[in-house]
């Protein structure tokens, strides 16, 4: 301590300053007490006198950390108003006066309380002045000075970091940059070698190296593999002085990693796959997977799967999984066991996205073989079409043969296949197909015109194996056969005007034909033999499928013959001929002399009834009174009081009757004698009805009782005409049981119970006596007699 003391004392000395102190050093921590003067005159240095400024200091240096027991001595103050007589007093104020700084106000001398820091407050400024003792008056002006702390090497550089990330290629060349990592030192950077700093490599050689001056990390091995290690740990270290020795030093991790490249191409694990698959294996179905084994990672080891070269290029393909990176065969043709059942493929795997820069490593793809072994299954049979398209004519006899479908099984048993039709598509049963050979024929009549096409589907199935079956659609077109007659396009009902003049032109005929004509349909219209010499009309055929009626004579007379009824026989020219005689009916009306028909008798069928404005208005007002009459009956029958059914001394509009009680059947006898119905000669004379108070009390009338032998009939309706003669009876509709019994029937019993237990069987032939409608039953009873002889 005192040799940096005497340091910085020398220091001062040596600095042109206005004042300088002349400290008097007594010391509590070591040092000797010494005294020394500084005078140097402002002017000159060779000119040494004594300064008229009074103060002759303006700084203190303080070293930080100091670790004595004792205050720490700064300095001492001195003003030449001083005699050493005690009358001064000396002040500090400022930065830490009087905590961190305290004064002797005696002789002036300042000491540091506590430990200083220059990494917390470097410079300390603070005021003095010296001030009478008596009087409380300052001597000397007041005067600024500065306390400096000087730095010591106490702190140790520090990362900007704890831990550093850094990640680079793999395979990148040497001198490749990683990262740059920074350390600071808090201390003076002004002052020594404490603030310098200098990094080195703990950890992580010989993988990599770091510049000292700067802290940048670089590669120092060629060719680092990710596949071979992926992750390091670098330490690096950052120490102050220069990296001399005593140095403060920190440290920090870099993590650095291998980033992947495309530098390892696809291989795979084996040379051969083998699989195997039913040829009954539906198209698109997977067959199998097989993978190339690439070592790299993301996109680097996408793989890409293709087929090469084999007999089975066109059968198979395959597909890239891009989650599992596995090539999947699948199936694109139908396979079949019988024409090929191995096939050997050649498969090649190769990368997606290469690296030109390691292209030198060899080519980034691998190849396999694969075979497939196809297995037999039992197959449906096979239709030598997928569809039938046949023509039969509509004339054709029933259990005519209109085609042949073929189907065989294609396993090597060759099994033999039945065929029949799915009545799903032919309900009416119109056609048949001999199981055996497959030839389909009708089995009822056709009709082009009700129906054109019929669309079945036939099944083959094998014999042995029904369950193995197959289905094929046949269209059925019906052709045409002229076996339509030509008729009118419409009903013909024309008139004839009474002054009609010879050849006039009364009506034109049109006809139309069912049947379809290649060529067109061409008909010809004549009258029909019965009419063509006595008829009043001629007919004249237009050779374009029309005709026309003319008068044959001048006038006609509608009193006489009012209709006429004109036969025409229409005909075609199609082989056979067919033809039809239709009637165009004629009325014979009055007609002005512009032939405008005036009246005939068949007024009322070509003239639309119609009423007159009058008759209209009449009707409408019938409507309206009738509906007003309605509306006012409708009135009155509400405005009617009806008689209460319970008297209540209260207003009856407070009371809610409920009448929904069910009643108990025939446990309830309360209001009916059950016994009394059902034994009608237990009538008592006396006995008055419970269900309603009678207004006038009558004596019931005895009746007389039914003999056993009485029909119900009878019984029946004695019994209505007692209950419409009864004075006592509800003005309600009632219901009355009668439970009584004729004494039996002439058809005797019906019961099916009785009639199992008959000795003689029942004879039902007369049910086909009783029409069409009790057909069914009689072939059902019928046939069960049948069963029973045979």
């Amino acid at each position: 301590m005192r040799t940096y003391h005497c340091f910085w004392l020398l220091f001062w000395a040596s600095q042109p300053h206005q004042s300088f102190l002349t400290p008097l050093s007594k010391r509590t921590s070591g040092f000797p007490e010494k005294e020394k003067v500084l005078v140097l005159s402002g002017n000159s240095r060779q000119d040494l006198h004594r300064s008229k400024r009074s103060w002759m200091w303006n700084q203190f240096f303080l070293l930080e950390e100091y670790t004595g027991t004792d205050y720490q001595y700064v300095g001492k103050l001195h003003s030449d108003q001083d005699k050493g007589d005690g009358s001064l007093k000396y002040i500090l104020s400022g930065d830490g006066a009087g905590d961190l700084f305290i004064i002797n106000e005696n002789t002036g001398d300042i000491q540091a309380t506590k430990r200083l820091d220059r990494e917390e407050k470097p410079v300390y400024i603070l005021r003095a002045q010296a001030v009478n003792r008596r009087t409380g008056r300052p001597v000397e002006p007041e005067s600024e000075f500065i306390i400096k702390i000087h730095d010591i090497n106490d702190n140790e550089p520090m990362f900007t970091k704890d831990v550093y990330n850094a990640s680079i290629p793999e395979m990148s060349d040497v001198g490749t940059f990683v990262v740059q990592v920074t350390a600071t030192d808090a201390d003076d950077p002004t002052y020594g070698n404490s603030a310098k700093v200098v990094y080195s490599i703990l950890q992580g050689q010989p993988y990599f190296s770091v510049e000292s001056e700067t802290g940048i990390i670089k590669t120092a091995l060629l060719n680092m593999d990710r596949e071979n290690r992926e992750q390091y740990q670098v330490v690096i270290q950052a120490k102050d002085m220069g990296g001399q020795m005593g140095g403060l030093s920190g440290t920090t991790t870099v993590n650095i990693t291998l980033t992947d490249v495309n530098d390892n191409p696809p291989r795979f694990p084996q040379s051969t796959y083998q699989f195997r698959v039913p040829e009954s294996m539906p198209l698109d179905s997977p067959v199998g997977r097989i993978k190339a084994n690439d070592a790299d990672v993301d996109e680097n080891a996408e793989i890409e799967y293709s087929i090469t070269e084999g007999d089975g290029y066109d059968m198979f393909g395959i597909t890239t999984d891009k989650d599992t990176q596995e090539g999947i065969l699948t199936v694109k043709k139908a396979l079949d066991f019988e024409n090929k059942n191995l096939y050997i493929l050649k498969v090649e795997a190769a990368n997606t996205h290469v690296d030109p820069r390691f292209l030198y490593l060899g080519p980034f793809k691998d190849s396999a073989t694969v075979r497939i072994q196809v297995e037999d299954v039992d197959e449906p049979p096979v239709f030598s079409r997928p569809a039938y398209i046949m023509e039969v004519k509509e004339d054709v006899p029933i259990n005519s043969v209109i085609g042949t479908v073929t189907a065989q099984d294609p396993d090597a048993a060759r099994n033999p296949v039945k065929y029949s039709v799915d009545r799903h598509t032919d309900m009416d049963r119109i056609f048949n197909i001999n199981s055996g050979n497959g030839s389909i024929f009708t089995s009822k009549p056709l009709d082009r015109e009700t129906l054109l096409w019929h669309n079945i589907t036939v099944i083959a199935a094998e014999i042995n194996n029904p369950k193995q079956s197959s289905r094929v659609p046949v269209f059925i077109k019906v052709l045409d056969v002229n076996d339509n007659a030509p008729e009118f396009a419409m009903f013909y009902e024309t008139f004839v005007c009474e002054n009609a003049k010879a050849e006039q032109l009364i009506q034109t005929l049109s006809a139309v034909d069912k049947d379809d004509s290649y060529n067109g349909h061409q008909f010809s219209f004549s009258l029909a033999p019965e009419a063509a010499s006595s008829s009043n009309f001629t007919l004249q055929d237009n050779r374009d499928n029309t005709a026309g009626i003319f008068t044959r004579k001048t006038r006609y007379n509608r009193h006489e013959t009012s209709t006429y009824f004109l036969p025409v026989v229409i005909s075609d020219n199609d082989y056979p001929i067919q033809s039809s005689t239709e009637t165009v009916t004629i009325r014979v009306c009055a007609c002005d002399h512009r032939g405008k028909m005036l009246s005939c008798n068949a007024e009322a069928l070509i003239h639309p009834t119609g009423l007159s404005t009058g008759a209209l208005i009449a009707i409408l007002l019938c409507i309206i009174i009738l509906l007003v009459t309605v509306v006012l009956f409708a009135a009155l029958r509400r405005q009617r009081k009806k008689e209460p059914l319970i008297i209540s001394k209260e207003d009856i509009r407070d009371n809610i009757v409920s009448y929904n009680d069910e009643g108990g059947g025939e446990e309830d006898t309360q209001a009916f004698d059950i016994g009394t119905l059902r034994n009608p000669e237990a009538i008592d004379d006396n006995k008055l009805r419970r269900d309603i108070v009678p207004e006038t009390l009558f004596i019931p009338r005895r009746t007389a009782t039914a003999r056993d032998n009485t029909d119900v009939r009878d019984f029946i309706n004695q019994r209505l005409k007692e209950n419409d003669t009864d004075p006592t009876a509800p003005p309600y509709d009632s219901l009355a049981t009668y439970a009584y019994e004729g004494n039996g029937s002439v058809a005797e019993s019906l019961s099916s119970l009785e009639s199992v237990t008959t000795d003689g069987d029942q004879d039902y032939d007369y049910l086909s006596d009783w029409g069409p409608r009790f057909k069914k039953l009689a072939d059902m009873y019928g046939s069960m007699d049948s069963d029973k002889d045979s």
